[in-house]
């Protein structure tokens, strides 16, 4: 049993942990399947592994560039908060679990953890993950299709479910405690991860993957939003012939005139507004607070400020280097993407049939418009210094500092699916809306559960919405709340696979979504435009 176990968590750590070798491994499966030759194989898990290793250097160098920003403000105003980043959510159920464990209640009464242990959300990964790999082969009854691949991002909602999970039924221990978990948790990655395949397979125009991250739900219901305002416009434009908006327009056919035009560039456009933006909280914050905390060891690196260095090229470099690692993110994406697509080919036709990936969130930046990924975060950020304002104000005793994971990768996601359904007006209004949830939901549950006071919570929009209300029903109605998350888990697919469009025959063309996408997107277009006739009266 000892060796099993041993096992068990060497591949959970080493493999499952770890989103590159998962891809890597995924490919090899897929080429395999296709029948390549051993030296394609090679070649393919060789560019799909390092192609998500460039992906994660863009990821990390983007969340480095915004630690001056994180620190200068906290440090700076005195400001002792919970950060909402699933890092330091990570970190604050450790700490949660061994004061527990230790009997130390001085931070916040974690009992209810005292039957946990680290290496027990290793294993609700695994078992997890094994769970979503088992409905999608059960699709025929399920309706389910994306297996969630997103190693890093699954280690953290472990170990933040396992917390919430225990603090709603604080006996249950062991075996019992792994199965019931394993259970929520992989049917939110299986039903979560599905949820995003239409929104992306628009996007991508068919590219065959789903996304498996902090957002799945809210990628679905930004989508939704989205085309919602753009039928309503399309509506309101059909009767006022001529009276058009900017706002109504995707950031892609919008044309910018003049100078204003250098924005079409992406890299440009990053680097200006990032000046604008941070730039003016680099100017709050203070060269003398930032050579402060460089002396003390706190900044190192280009986060670094030392005397005599010029205060104007030290924000123009930190800013700058949002482009250049937004630049080295979207070649990451190329990179592996096209490899997993060609592969996956191979597995859902020879093992899993009609299924698809699910990946990281920071793919879809190599889609769509490169300005959306821009704006979404700014309009974003917004909307969480505003909740963070009010929390201040109203001397909420849980004060909550913004983490760059969900202020980034959040909303500039909601922003590319936004703008892609509903135009400029919908990347700016959806990502706000998403920044004031992510904070006042985070507050929330972070409070109830005791998890501010270790410092963090995950806090990306899917556990400041979804799982909270998971929280709520199961805490007060006991197992009768388990069994409604369960079942409302459960019948979500079901209800997609109603929804969709029929093909000429009146059957679902649900399955054609990841089967055969051109002939599916022809049912879906047929079924929009009779929806918008209906609309104008017609």
């Amino acid at each position: 049993m000892d060796i099993l176990l041993a096992a068990v968590n060497w591949f959970s750590k080493t493999i499952l942990s770890q989103p590159a070798w998962i891809i890597g491994i995924i490919v090899v499966i897929g080429y395999a399947l296709l029948g390549k030759k051993w030296y394609e194989v090679l070649a393919g898990f060789i560019k799909a592994s390092v192609g998500y290793m460039i992906l994660s250097v863009g990821s990390s160098g983007l969340i480095n560039v915004f630690r001056p920003v994180i620190v200068g403000l906290k440090g700076r105003f005195n400001l002792s908060a919970m950060v909402i980043d699933p890092y330091f959510g990570n970190n604050a159920v450790d700490a949660g679990v061994k004061a527990a464990q230790a009997g130390d209640f001085s931070l916040a009464n974690v009992s209810f953890l005292k039957g946990a242990n680290i290496s027990q959300y290793m294993l609700l990964l695994l078992f997890a993950y094994i769970l979503n790999i088992v409905l999608v082969a059960a699709k025929k009854h399920t309706k389910l299709r994306s297996i969630f691949t997103t190693g890093n991002v699954q280690v953290q909602q472990a170990a933040t479910a396992l917390w919430l999970i225990m603090f709603c039924f604080p006996g249950l221990v062991g075996v019992p405690a792994l199965i019931f978990m394993t259970i929520i948790l992989g049917l939110y990655w299986a039903v979560g991860s599905n949820l995003t395949i239409g929104p992306t397979q628009e996007l991508t125009d068919g590219a065959g993957f789903a996304i498996g991250h902090q957002q799945m739900f809210g990628i679905f219901l930004a989508s939704k939003a989205a085309g919602w305002m753009n039928r309503r416009d399309e509506v309101r434009r059909a009767k006022n012939p001529g009276k058009t908006s900017v706002f109504d327009k995707k950031l892609e056919d919008i044309e910018l005139p003049g100078w204003l035009s250098m924005f079409n560039e992406n890299m440009v456009s990053t680097a200006i507004l990032m000046t604008l933006f941070f730039g003016i909280i680099f100017i709050v914050i203070g060269p003398d607070y930032l050579i402060k905390l460089t002396s003390e060891g706190t900044l190192t690196g280009s986060a670094a400020l030392v005397e005599g260095q010029s205060f104007v090229f030290y924000i123009l470099y930190n800013c700058f280097q949002f482009a250049v690692y937004l630049t080295i993110l979207q070649l990451g994406v190329r990179t592996f993407v096209a490899e997993l697509t060609v592969s996956f080919t191979g597995i859902s036709s020879k093992l899993l049939k009609g299924s698809v990936p699910g990946v990281d969130c920071a793919v879809t930046f190599g889609f769509g418009s490169n300005n959306a990924v821009t704006l979404g975060f700014m309009a974003g950020a917004v909307g969480q210094f505003i909740a963070i304002g009010i929390l201040l104000v109203t001397k909420s005793p849980v004060l909550v500092v913004a983490g760059f994971i969900p202020l980034f990768f959040d909303n500039a996601v909601l922003g590319v699916y936004a703008n892609n359904k509903g135009g400029l007006k919908a990347c700016l209004i959806i990502p706000f809306i998403c920044g004031l949830c992510q904070v006042f939901g985070s507050a929330l549950i972070a409070s109830w559960v005791q998890m501010y006071a270790f410092g963090g919570y995950l806090g990306m929009f899917d556990w400041a919405t979804v799982w909270p209300l998971f929280t709520v029903i199961m805490k007060y109605l006991g197992w009768i709340g388990a069994a409604i998350v369960i079942v409302f888990l459960v019948v979500i697919p079901q209800l997609q696979y109603k929804a969709a469009p029929k093909d000429e025959n009146g059957n679902s063309a649900y399955f054609l979504e990841v089967e055969d996408y051109e002939k599916y997107a022809e049912y879906r277009d047929a079924a929009e435009r009779q929806a918008v006739a209906k609309a104008e009266g017609k």
